[in-house]
């Protein structure tokens, strides 16, 4: 009897144990994905622009040195020509008079934009709005059609190991389905201003760019941008997407206004090291360190000092510097906030009325200081638009006097130089000294010709602090 009674509990037990692991397993496990995406690829489109770009081409595997008498007599072979380039990537629709969503990146600079829907039908497609910021962009379909739209869901729910789908046009393969779980989630890559991406090994490649991750309820839970592919190999299952809260927001604005109304606090910020933590008296190295105070700004008008350290922002804790301007972007202008700051040790409260980023003297004078895409130089190895540094950069900047390079003004789908940004200055390769965007894209020919597979760079980033990066080609 006794020994039933054993053989009854241990029976209980495994089944207790078995049971609900089989059926969680039968609830989290799709035995298919063909259902889902049958209902759901008539809402993702593939995206095809065309722009005009500048490239240099020197049929000689070395440059005349300045002031050899080849160099004029050569001169016309090393002159800049026009080609139209053309850019892939994806998008999806979410209204069903046609307006679709894709990343900035791919319909940037376009002179022309394709749509095409459900593999098949092509329309022309104008510009919404656009936010380089974020990375996004809205663009309208010029058709009178109906179309099949799809909703966002709620990327805060989701949650690491929950199944996705991404959907796409990856090389150009419209139409491809693959399938993977959310690897991790508020990912900062400095790839934007708002860094604050889901990871995902569902497979992303060149042209899925702006194309959905769904949910397993076919919601868009996130704006697939970015790749992590060493020696742009291609997908490695370590793919990034704008999440949908965030991503919404903007395009919202974009569709009502045709342009971002972000909210602006008017402090330059830095992080918060552990000797600072340790000299403040704090107990970990947490929130920014105001740098400076931007005058007649909000946080000016409101008594926040450089030396402070914001620790909490509208009752959201700022864990790091980059989370702050992503809780202020995304709070609406006009609102009146609660800043938590420590201060001679001390926490104390400040209460902010948030101005508009867009409308600030910083982000004017950022708009201003964009430069004519005329001069860009297009370095096809790289696929990369450089140009010409300027001494009105160099004052700008506050950059030594005798600073020379390019300015690195657009970095194009599958160059392997995304991991530098906007506006980064290239100053050295492989040690030389950098004069002008022609001098550089015929150094670029010279090591590819020689079949050399690493570039060893000096840059200036945003923040003008110097450093060496080395960048595979292959």
């Amino acid at each position: 009897m006794k020994f039933y009674n054993r053989f009854y509990n241990f029976s209980l037990i495994f089944i207790l144990l078995l049971i609900p692991s089989n059926l969680a397993q039968s609830k989290t496990i799709p035995s298919s994905f063909a259902d889902l995406a049958e209902e759901l690829m008539p809402s993702v489109v593939n995206i095809s622009t065309t722009q005009t770009v500048k490239t240099t081409a020197n049929p000689f595997p070395f440059q005349f040195p300045p002031g050899s008498p080849f160099e004029d007599m050569f001169k016309e072979f090393n002159e800049p020509t026009e080609r139209k380039a053309t850019v892939l990537g994806s998008g999806f629709i979410i209204d069903k008079k046609g307006l679709v969503v894709t990343n900035n990146h791919v319909i940037q600079g376009a002179e022309d934009i394709v749509v095409s829907v459900n593999g098949s039908s092509e329309y022309k497609a104008k510009v919404v709005g656009t936010d380089p910021y974020m990375d996004l962009a809205v663009l309208e379909i010029q058709s009178d059609e109906k179309f099949q739209p799809v909703s966002f869901g709620d990327s805060d729910k989701a949650r690491i190991g929950d199944w996705v789908i991404a959907i796409g046009n990856p090389f150009g393969f419209g139409g491809t389905v693959t399938s993977g779980i959310i690897s991790s989630r508020n990912r900062d890559i400095g790839l934007t201003r708002y860094d604050d991406f889901i990871q995902t090994d569902a497979s992303i490649n060149q042209g899925n760019s702006g194309g959905p991750l769904f949910n397993l309820e076919g919601k868009v839970i996130g704006i697939n941008t970015a790749i992590i592919a060493p020696g742009a190999s291609g997908s490695i299952g370590i793919g990034f997407a704008i999440p949908s809260n965030p991503a919404s927001k903007v395009i919202d604005q974009l569709i009502k206004f045709g342009e971002t109304k972000r909210g602006w606090l008017g402090v330059r910020i830095q992080q918060v090291t552990k000797e600072i933590a340790d000299l403040e008296k704090l107990e970990k190295a947490t929130g920014a360190l105001v740098a400076s105070v931007s005058e007649n700004s909000p946080a000016d008008k409101a008594g926040i000092k450089a030396g402070d350290i914001i620790l909490e922002f509208d009752k959201k804790k700022v864990d790091t510097m980059r989370t702050l301007p992503k809780l202020v972007a995304q709070t609406e202008v006009g609102k009146r906030v609660e800043v938590k700051i420590w201060r001679n040790r001390k926490l104390i409260s400040k209460k902010v009325l948030l101005g508009r980023l867009e409308s600030s003297e910083a982000f004017k004078a950022e708009k201003e200081t964009k430069i004519d895409k005329s001069n860009y130089i297009n370095v096809e190895d790289l696929k990369i638009n450089i140009r010409d540094l300027k001494k009105e950069d160099i004052k700008s900047r506050k950059l030594p006097k005798n600073t020379t390079g390019v300015v690195v003004e657009e970095i194009l789908e599958g160059s392997p130089l995304r991991f530098l940004s906007i506006n980064d200055i290239i100053v050295e390769l492989q040690k030389k000294k950098i004069t002008s965007a022609k001098q550089f894209s015929n150094l670029i020919k010279e090591i590819v010709n020689k079949g050399e597979n690493t570039l060893y760079l000096a840059i200036y980033n945003s923040s003008n602090q110097r450093s060496y990066i080395t960048v595979k080609l292959k």
